[in-house]
């Protein structure tokens, strides 16, 4: 009996699984956006005069897409990398310059009806190309040279996305910082000091910063009284204590002199430092509203009240999420997460099963972006993090978004299939 080689599609074993985690964000975000901002006299989920109608070419292209990048050889990706970084950092350049102004971000190059939003393929550039640089030092020992060099990668997108400025876009940049703490240039404990800089932050804008201070004083006073035979660690405690009172009246000085007028007052009403229900309060309480009133099964396809009468702003975009609230009540936002929870730890398992760094390092990247936009957009329309306006990858409106979140995956995909042979 004759063995015949198993026919590989694409030139490798696919992630179909992975695959159909995708098409199923991108089909549930193509009917709620549907949903969201339905328009009786096109009813036609097809219709090119409305947004849904719209999606449907841009799902359609990102098919298009996908299948194009499981067709190219995967060393393409990694040699093309320095190009395509190249090239989104002169759109960035570019976007400041002839770009146009939606909601005070001057983020889109418009191109016919069509805008371009660079920072979108600015983060999938960004990846490929610290993939590559920190996968060409894997035979070395992490170090701070291979670090700074590193963080200049990440760090040129995001001086550039500030200027525009849209700080949604720009924070997301950050989540890469787990890609460095997989590949060892920094440890456990850096990160719980991050973390702690984090909680010091927060703490910081809730509070007066004296009583934050003086909190701080207090607890380093038990600290050196309990190790008061230990020099060593008085000392410690004493320059940890000088740095994060320089760092909490550093969080008051950039708070007032750094962020505009308007992420303060989100800031404010998150902290519930001030309550602006028809002001800067208004789309986190209509959107808070909205997903209470689906309660446990929601309230059906498009019989969202909240939804058909636009109480809610940006419902296709940025708050497309209170549309599955609304609509499909707790159910349906649990069945959402749960595809999404479900594609992050398949992408780990992903990450962690390739036989080259380059490949591994892209896969944690791919991971810290889509986490990053997930975790924000849910929690902002929530009211557990401030509004900052990002898209729910796979599910928002919008060209730009889903072609690049698209590619971003695919590219990943691609690099498994073929992980026995890529560089």
């Amino acid at each position: 009996m004759t063995n015949h080689p198993r026919h590989r599609l694409f030139g490798g074993d696919v992630d179909w699984f992975t695959v159909l985690l995708w098409f199923s964000l991108c089909i549930i975000g193509w009917f709620n956006i549907h949903a969201a901002v339905f328009d009786p006299e096109y009813p036609s989920l097809f219709n090119l005069n409305t947004n849904y109608g719209k999606q449907s070419i841009y799902i359609f292209s990102a098919m298009i897409l996908a299948i194009t990048i499981l067709i190219v050889d995967a060393k393409f990706y990694s040699s093309i990398s320095p190009i395509l970084y190249a090239i989104t950092i002169l759109l960035l350049i570019t976007v400041l310059i002839v770009g146009r102004n939606v909601g005070g971000n001057q983020a889109w190059i418009p191109i016919g009806s069509f805008r371009l939003q660079p920072s979108e393929f600015a983060k999938l550039a960004t990846c490929l190309l610290l993939a590559r640089y920190l996968s060409a030092q894997s035979t070395k020992s992490p170090n701070l040279k291979n670090l700074f060099l590193g963080a200049i990668i990440i760090f040129l997108p995001v001086i550039l996305v500030l200027m525009q400025p849209d700080t949604g876009s720009a924070l997301a940049f950050f989540a890469l910082v787990f890609v460095f703490y997989r590949e060892g240039y920094i440890s456990g404990a850096w990160m719980l000091f991050g973390a702690l800089a984090i909680l010091l932050f927060v703490l910081a804008l809730a509070f007066n910063p004296w009583i934050v201070v003086l909190t701080l004083a207090a607890i380093c006073g038990l600290a050196i009284y309990y190790f008061r035979k230990k020099i060593k660690i008085i000392i410690n405690v004493v320059i940890l204590f000088a740095l994060s009172t320089i760092y909490v009246f550093s969080v008051e000085f950039a708070y007032k002199n750094v962020l505009q007028s308007h992420q303060r007052n989100r800031i404010d009403v998150i902290l519930g430092k001030i309550d602006d229900p028809r002001g800067e309060g208004y789309n986190l309480n209509q959107s808070m509203i909205a997903i209470g009133s689906g309660q446990f099964w929601g309230k059906g396809y498009l019989q969202g009240t909240q939804t058909k009468y636009n109480f809610v702003p940006e419902q296709s975009t940025d708050f497309i999420f209170c549309t599955i609230g609304e609509e499909w009540g707790f159910v349906g936002c649990m069945v959402v997460i749960g595809i999404y929870l479900t594609l992050l730890l398949r992408i780990i398992n992903i990450a962690e099963r390739q036989r080259t760094a380059f490949a591994r390092i892209y896969a944690y990247g791919v991971a810290c972006i889509l986490f990053f936009h997930f975790a924000i957009n849910i929690g902002m329309t929530i009211g557990i993090v401030p509004i900052i306006g990002i898209p729910l990858p796979f599910i928002s409106y919008g060209g730009s978004s889903l072609w690049s979140f698209t590619i971003l995956l695919f590219i990943m995909i691609k690099f498994d299939s073929n992980r026995k042979g890529i560089v």
